[in-house]
């Protein structure tokens, strides 16, 4: 079973993003306090859990959670400012969100950038540890899959109801054939073409070392 915190003292809130790794769409992120004395028996990443596990989770959280929020970047900001600045700000704003303050943030991943005069934590893997960062898993994962399921309707081409803009085969053939639409990322290497230039272009520069 997950931790139900890691500082006892403080009111808590578990930071989580989802959609780092996608060509399109934008990064979204979840900000979660339970009470402290949560407990949950199959909790977890939300990577490891059914849809329908995480809908009945998301129902749970909402209900039970003293504050919980969801927030996202989009496609324009991530191709500005980044995708690991894009995460950070996604998990920002969710916490601008809160109707509770939180006193201490506890943030998956190894990296955050701190907000301002909240401590924060990094726990990597810790939507595996604490249940408040899987919460936060879980509602940010399920409001992207939702999001991008609706967006397919207007771009089925790519698949993103079953992809949610992921670099799968599927959609960097889609891609490939129809083009890139206003929701990609044109800062990432959307075609498989693009990524085997980049790997011999670095394989090349490693060659000079």
């Amino acid at each position: 079973m997950l931790k139900s915190y890691y500082n006892l003292n403080a009111i808590e809130a578990g930071l989580d993003e989802v959609g780092r790794g996608c060509l399109a769409g934008p990064v979204v992120a979840a900000a979660v306090i339970l009470p402290r004395d949560y407990r949950h028996s199959f909790l977890n990443d939300s990577k490891q859990l059914s849809k329908l596990q995480r809908q009945e989770l998301e129902r749970e959280i909402i209900r039970e959670s003293l504050s919980w929020a969801v927030a996202e970047v989009d496609n324009f900001e991530i191709d500005k400012i980044n995708i690991l600045k894009a995460s950070f700000l996604a998990m920002h704003r969710a916490v601008d969100k809160l109707r509770m303050k939180p006193e201490h943030l506890l943030v998956d991943g190894n990296r955050f950038t701190p907000y301002p005069m909240i401590p924060h934590t990094c726990i990597i893997k810790g939507d595996a540890h604490y249940l408040s960062i899987a919460a936060a898993s879980v509602l940010a994962k399920n409001y992207r899959d939702e999001l991008m399921s609706r967006l397919s309707s207007q771009f089925p081409h790519y698949g993103w109801e079953h992809n949610v803009g992921y670099p799968t085969i599927h959609h960097r053939k889609a891609i490939g054939l129809h083009g890139p639409c206003s929701y990609h990322r044109m800062t990432f290497k959307l075609l498989k073409e693009d990524l085997q230039s980049a790997e011999e272009a670095e394989t090349q520069d490693l060659g000079f070392l």
